[in-house]
């Protein structure tokens, strides 16, 4: 008989990538239902393409490489779903197929599969849809609901730029920003939707409250210090989807509680001062990316000496 010997801690779990994504999956049920609710069939067409595609993209690439193949770990649909859900609702569909491409091939697969990626899948290839097709994806409709038609309506009057609930967000009451009564993309405009997710994986454990509350706290404390109202800059934009759906990706976040601090706070100044400064109309998905880019540097700095550990002699 083998024993084989680690070093601890050790820690028996029933959790496995695939109870974590279905969790995941079942916190995106209500803002993904809202979407559909407020913005119609297109947008559930947007998000069965995006989803589709990135299971597709990774069936493909993981039967060409002669890799296992893992699509029933539901990594690939949680990521296809997200980058749906920061789409416009009336996207091309073309889009959503491509974006998830960019996501499952050149971000994770490309880089070893799921764990190994060194950015948030998702939100790189949202970054990339944003630089290479910016009139697609920065102007948004009103829900279809809120005007009362039971279709997303065409492009034109009621197509606002994805500046002006952020620069100017007194033109919203904090009941359409709860509600989901603004224009953006399709899981980001109904916030009582994001919050209930958030709280589902409170219970169960599938994220902790460290990232999201200091990224959304980051961003409130630095509005109020500039005169604006921080309640409505919180419920602006794609903030909350982002520090709860986002933000707290298990591989692109620190390790230890005090580095996903570091790493949020990072987050909520990042996109205060794009906010601030209008240079962009949203800084959520360039603030998480670049704190992506720093994670394996806070990871170093926060690290603490493991118990043993020879030191080291100049």
């Amino acid at each position: 008989m083998k024993l084989r010997l680690s070093t601890g801690p050790h820690y028996l779990s029933r959790e496995n990538t695939q109870t974590l994504m279905l969790d995941v999956l079942i916190a995106l049920v209500p803002t993904t239902a809202a979407g559909i609710y407020l913005f119609g069939t297109q947008a559930a067409w947007v998000l069965a393409v995006a989803v589709a595609s990135a299971v597709v993209c990774e069936f493909l690439f993981q039967k060409l490489a002669k890799r296992p193949v893992r699509i029933m770990d539901l990594s690939a649909v949680v990521t296809g779903l997200i980058l749906g859900l920061n789409l416009p609702s009336d996207a091309p569909l073309w889009l959503p197929a491509i974006g998830s491409a960019i996501a499952v091939l050149l971000v994770k697969e490309l880089f070893g599969g799921l764990g190994h990626n060194f950015m948030n899948p998702a939100m790189l290839a949202r970054g990339i849809l944003l630089a290479s097709w910016p009139a697609r994806m920065s102007v948004y409709l009103m829900p279809a609901r809120v005007l009362g038609t039971t279709n997303v309506v065409p492009a034109g009057a009621d197509a606002v730029s994805a500046a002006t609930a952020l620069i100017r967000p007194q033109g919203y009451e904090v009941y359409d920003l709860l509600l989901g009564n603004i224009p953006g993309t399709i899981g980001e405009v109904c916030k009582i939707a994001i919050l209930i997710g958030f709280l589902y994986m409170l219970f169960v454990g599938t994220v902790t409250w460290h990232i999201p509350v200091v990224f959304v706290g980051t961003v409130a404390v630095f509005t109020w210090l500039i005169g604006g109202d921080p309640l409505k800059a919180v419920l602006s934009g794609g903030l909350l989807f982002g520090a709860i759906f986002m933000a707290t990706d298990y591989v692109t976040n620190p390790m230890l509680k005090v580095g996903q601090i570091i790493f949020a706070l990072g987050c909520g100044i990042l996109v205060s001062v794009i906010r601030l400064t209008r240079a962009y109309p949203e800084g959520v998905t360039y603030a998480i990316l670049l704190m992506n880019i720093l994670t394996p540097l806070i990871d170093r700095l926060t690290t603490r000496k493991v118990y043993g550990t020879v030191k080291k002699h100049a």
